[in-house]
């Protein structure tokens, strides 16, 4: 009855849930240390890259909306706002994203100390001489998610230049590709240091989509808002870590 129901709360816990537990698991004795690095990485790379954004959207506004055709200007007043979504929508996931590729070592090693406190095992003893030696295929990983997104990254792009529909379509369809990769990319920490390939990763949370959506959209959201973007890097790696465990790993890795 036990194993019944925990499976019962695991299968009812939706992305938002993960993204809460994220915010505790940071703090967890053992973790807080291998916290530390990605948390730097991204307070800098997203910090700077912030502060600089906000200096300069006046001059950035003004050139969107020179797209909107004159038929359209009565509009401007809404497009107006979406123009600045649309900014902060684009220049949140390019800066997550490098910040990532800089943090992909630290951060699957987060995900791996996490993963042994969740499970009740001893973690491997893990120095940088082992992260150096995974530099190629962490590295190679991150190829392969940037890869995967750049083609449909450039469609949507191109739909942007549509007059008028274009504007307003755009922002949505963006905010949902984001939540998309940002699930992919927090995921493939704890997926990848079990060798599961990306195909069968994106096949897997795929099977599961409507969550993983949840999980990234709120990631999504929280780069674009001051301070809480400082923040989100090691809290979306133990949220993607809590959901690996509780969801994917039995069935993957047969424990």
């Amino acid at each position: 009855m036990t194993i019944h129901s925990d499976k019962l709360n695991q299968t009812s816990k939706s992305g938002f849930h993960y993204i809460t537990q994220g915010f505790k698991l940071v703090t967890l004795p053992g973790i807080k240390r291998f916290v530390l690095i990605p948390l730097l990485i991204n307070i800098t790379l997203i910090g700077g890259a912030f502060w600089w954004l906000y200096n300069q959207l006046g001059v950035w506004i003004p050139a969107i909306m020179s797209y909107v055709p004159n038929w359209l200007q009565w509009l401007s007043y809404l497009l107006w706002p979406v123009a600045v979504i649309t900014i902060l929508l684009i220049f949140g996931y390019f800066f997550s994203t490098l910040a990532n590729w800089i943090a992909a070592p630290f951060n699957g090693l987060l995900a791996e100390k996490l993963e042994a406190k969740l499970c009740g095992k001893p973690s491997a003893d893990t120095g940088m001489v082992d992260l150096i030696k995974d530099l190629p295929r962490i590295m190679k990983r991150e190829w392969l998610k940037l890869v995967y997104y750049l083609p449909r990254a450039l469609l949507l792009l191109l739909l942007y230049f549509i007059p008028g529909i274009g504007q307003i379509v755009f922002p949505v369809l963006w905010f949902l590709f984001s939540a998309w990769m940002l699930s992919i990319q927090y995921s493939d920490y704890p997926f990848d240091n079990h060798k599961v390939s990306f195909g069968e990763m994106k096949r897997t949370l795929g099977q599961d989509k409507l969550r993983n959506l949840q999980f990234g959209a709120v990631v999504s959201l929280f780069t674009m808002v001051p301070f809480l973007n400082l923040f989100i890097m090691p809290v979306a790696v133990c949220g993607a870590t809590a959901m690996w465990v509780d969801r994917y790993r039995a069935g993957l890795i047969g424990e």
